[in-house]
């Protein structure tokens, strides 16, 4: 059994995808900038519908620098997408938000995390007693 953790694949975010691109549209389009290993557009469970984003994967962080800079802010099925590295969920993903600073202005306004819903769990319920 071989392992190949020396090599790191590279997944992208692609973002504002328009809603007949599929899978197959997607992969074809970026692999002119490297090895895709994986290229799946996002789906809604229940519908099947596209949910309007998806995610690439290069075998080499070269090639996944060369999409990113090549194909963001580019249009894709008449659409203008967002390519960007896809944000591990963990501690690391911290680190690498100063990189993104530049999305400030206007459109990168929907990153946000959401941690809004907490505060209001278990107010009303106690009220009943």
């Amino acid at each position: 059994k071989k392992s190949f953790s020396l090599v790191m694949s590279v997944k992208l975010f692609v973002g504002g995808l328009a809603w007949g691109t599929d899978d197959r549209s997607l992969r074809s389009r970026f692999e002119e900038y490297g090895n895709v290993e994986d290229a799946v557009v996002i789906r809604d469970r229940d519908t099947g519908r596209s949910r309007g984003f998806g995610f690439v994967t290069y075998s080499s962080n070269e090639e996944a620098e060369n999409a990113i800079q090549n194909m963001n802010e580019q249009e894709f099925d008449g659409r203008t997408i967002k390519v960007d590295r896809a944000s591990e969920r963990s501690s690391s993903s911290s680190s690498s938000q100063p990189r993104n600073s530049y999305n400030n202005g206007g459109g990168g306004g929907y990153r946000g995390r959401g941690g809004r819903g907490g505060g209001y769990g278990g107010r009303g319920y106690n009220n009943r007693y």
